[in-house]
């Protein structure tokens, strides 16, 4: 899973005008995505249901007290592991909130049988190599629809249970559509996930600690790269408090233990 980031100011403050579930734009191809109405219910009962609990001996969950019922909401948690994917739709998606997710993810996670499955699923690409626009653009119409969207604003996977230095795309994203639609009221939700072993095998352990969401509107001030900075920190030491109590990694499930340095 991937993020936006490189954008210049120009394009941070272009005005960017939704109609219906798609971007319009002049002398540019669109990225698009849905939701397959019959495959999503289905996706998440198996998940919910069979393939999660078989999987795993044990999955923690804490704050979901915390999760936006309405509105528009970025989802922040830390990449731990491809399990990631599923266990944030099962600790904060439609069996919780009746809402389907949005993932940002990459090109090469679109395509095949996998890309079959993310698309239907409502996944949408972004090309961490050359990011464009138009994802920047679609990830805004769809905070406009008041969707869930979820970005690992690490980038990619680091499985050493520390926080990483941040991208500012997810910042630049949140702000692009705050200061662009006055009065939307996106959230960024930050997500900490841990597992008992760093390559979660059957058996293992997981924990996934939400936390409190934080409002963009507090951060769009007028100066592009420092509101980026300030929210993108802010949203750094949330993920860094939330992943403080983890589970402490281990060849052995059964020696899994949680920790509070």
């Amino acid at each position: 899973m991937m993020e936006l980031h490189s954008y210049s100011e120009n394009k941070y403050k272009t005005k960017i005008q939704t109609t219906g579930h798609n971007i319009q734009t002049t002398g540019h191809n669109i990225t698009t995505s849905h939701v397959c109405p019959w495959f999503s219910p289905v996706a998440y009962f198996l998940g919910h249901n069979l393939v999660l609990p078989c999987f795993f001996r044990q999955i923690k969950i804490t704050g979901q007290e915390n999760i936006p019922k309405t509105g528009p909401v970025i989802l922040a948690p830390t990449h731990r592991s491809r399990w990631d994917a599923l266990l944030i739709p099962y600790a904060t998606g439609r069996c919780v909130t009746g809402r389907d997710l949005r993932f940002m993810v990459t090109i090469n996670e679109c395509k095949g049988l996998q890309g079959w499955f993310v698309r239907r699923m409502g996944g949408f690409p972004v090309n961490p190599q050359h990011p464009s626009i138009k994802t920047l653009r679609h990830g805004v119409d769809l905070l406009c629809q008041q969707e869930s969207v979820v970005i690992f604003p690490e980038g990619g996977i680091f499985r050493d249970g520390q926080v990483h230095t941040l991208k500012a795309g997810i910042a630049r994203l949140a702000l692009t559509a705050e200061s662009s639609h006055p009065g939307l009221g996106i959230q960024i939700l930050p997500i900490g996930i841990n597992y008992s072993q760093a390559y979660p095998q059957w058996g293992a352990d997981a924990r996934i600690s939400i936390g409190i969401s934080i409002p963009v509107v507090d951060y769009v001030n007028g100066c592009v790269k420092q509101d980026a900075k300030n929210l993108t920190q802010d949203l750094r030491t949330a993920l860094q408090q939330l992943s403080n109590d983890r589970l402490v990694i281990t060849n052995h499930p059964a020696l899994a233990q949680t920790s509070n340095p």
